[in-house]
């Protein structure tokens, strides 16, 4: 099921790009983006109204553990674009629990040995329009399909579970950039929407260089944030991550 809705995502966005213009010579830009990744907040109550709270920082640490994301615009005419983005993100390691966890069918008891990996794996395509562009600021406003795909595990030497959950959430999408000189720029790029059932936001503040017409570097910062509180499961994280990118147009 997850191939099947990743081939989906990316079969709509390579159906469009016959149909429509390119918008100039470089209508590709492939990135990477790499860095550590530090957890603030990993909390999980699963099932809902019956499990434990537990944190997963509290058993994995705060980190750093290394990140990694992969994306791809691609400028179908002037002012329009699509993105497609794959931003994989596994943290596990071995720690210890200081209170008995029921958690997604399971006892787990107070003590050491606990391996707890959580992984929170984001597919998206997002179609962008060009609101505005100036001789400083430049902004883009659009909307992104995600398909999340988490798991939450835990395992000692007497028992395991582990819970994972496959599904679509649409975010709205903001990309903004200011040119501070020929080479200079901020960056800025947010996909994130809120409901009474959960939250995801994905924020990027970055300082770019441009050390060519195709190649660009970039560091900064980013924050990933949200959760979810329905009936069969509470879990809500707070990641922070130092970047470097490197971009290449054609």
């Amino acid at each position: 099921m997850k191939r099947n809705a990743l081939l989906l995502m990316l079969l709509l966005g390579a159906g469009m790009l016959p149909h429509a213009e390119a918008a100039d010579e470089n209508e590709f830009k492939m990135e990477l983006e790499i860095g550590p990744a530090w957890q603030s907040r990993n909390d999980a109550r699963i099932p809902n109204r019956t499990g434990t709270d537990f944190s997963l920082r509290n058993i994995q640490g705060s980190g750093p553990f290394a990140a990694a994301r992969v994306s791809m615009d691609y400028a179908i005419a002037p002012k329009h674009e699509f993105r497609l983005l794959l931003a994989p993100l596994t943290i596990q390691s071995t720690g210890e629990l200081n209170q008995p966890v029921f958690f997604d069918g399971t006892g787990f008891a107070v003590g050491p040995g606990i391996k707890a990996r959580y992984e929170f794996n984001s597919y998206r395509l997002t179609y962008r329009y060009r609101i505005y562009a100036g001789n400083r600021w430049a902004w883009k406003l659009g909307v992104t399909g995600k398909i999340r795909d988490a798991k939450i595990e835990l395992s000692s030497s007497t028992a395991s579970a582990a819970y994972t959950d496959l599904g679509f959430v649409p975010l709205v999408h903001l990309d903004g950039e200011y040119k501070i000189s020929d080479r200079w720029k901020f960056h800025l790029n947010v996909d994130g929407l809120g409901a009474p059932q959960g939250r995801a936001v994905d924020f990027l503040l970055q300082t770019r260089y441009n050390l060519s017409r195709k190649w660009t570097i970039g560091a900064g910062y980013r924050m990933l944030e949200g959760g979810a509180d329905v009936d069969d499961v509470y879990t809500f994280a707070w990641l922070h991550y130092a970047t470097v990118s490197l971009s290449y147009a054609f």
